[in-house]
């Protein structure tokens, strides 16, 4: 059984209440969620606070996933990239109401079985980002790590939206070519 079908079925199960498909998914997907979550949050409490939310949301929304729209570890790091994103957005609004800025330091725990592989795939998609012009590299990581909209990327950018809508898509299209689905999830 290939790990996509898996998964898969850890969402079949969990969409009848079968909590061992999530502690499943849970042990195999953690590590490289909250890696994410650091990315963006960069506080190791905030990191695991949005990891959470996000299981929860898996947990009561498993069938919203949707099979032919990716695999079921994009659907994760969707889930908790957005999760991230929120939590981030109400700790800044926060920090600009208090009239402060405390940043953690990062410190990210240690998981010997899975930094092998997260560290390939890590390697992977930095060569392929790096592979890309430089606008359409830019676009992608200001919309994945600080999570704004095409119209805030024009702005920040000074750059028309249309433009920033085709370097978007063009990094994405090459990115998709650098690295197949079924050799991540």
């Amino acid at each position: 059984m290939s790990e996509q079908d898996r998964d898969y079925l850890c969402i079949l199960k969990l969409r009848g209440g079968d909590s061992s498909a999530l502690e499943d998914l849970y042990d195999r997907y953690t590590p490289l969620l909250y890696s994410v979550a650091m990315r963006i949050l960069r506080s190791a409490s905030d990191a695991e606070e949005a990891v959470q939310q996000a299981w929860v949301q898996v947990w009561k929304s498993a069938e919203r996933y949707e099979p032919r729209r990716g695999p079921v570890a994009a659907w994760l790091l969707t889930v908790t990239r957005t999760r991230a994103l929120d939590l981030y957005r109400s700790l800044s609004s926060r920090k600009r109401a208090e009239g402060q800025v405390d940043p953690e330091p990062v410190n990210t725990p240690a998981d010997p079985a899975g930094a092998a592989t997260r560290g390939q795939l890590s390697e992977r998609v930095r060569k392929a980002l790096g592979s890309l012009p430089i606008q359409q590299r830019q676009v992608l990581e200001i919309a994945y790590f600080e999570g704004l909209s095409q119209s805030e990327i024009a702005t920040r950018l000074g750059a028309p939206l249309g433009t920033v809508k085709s370097w978007t898509r063009q990094g994405l299209m090459r990115l998709r070519e650098l690295l197949p689905e079924e050799e991540w999830a």
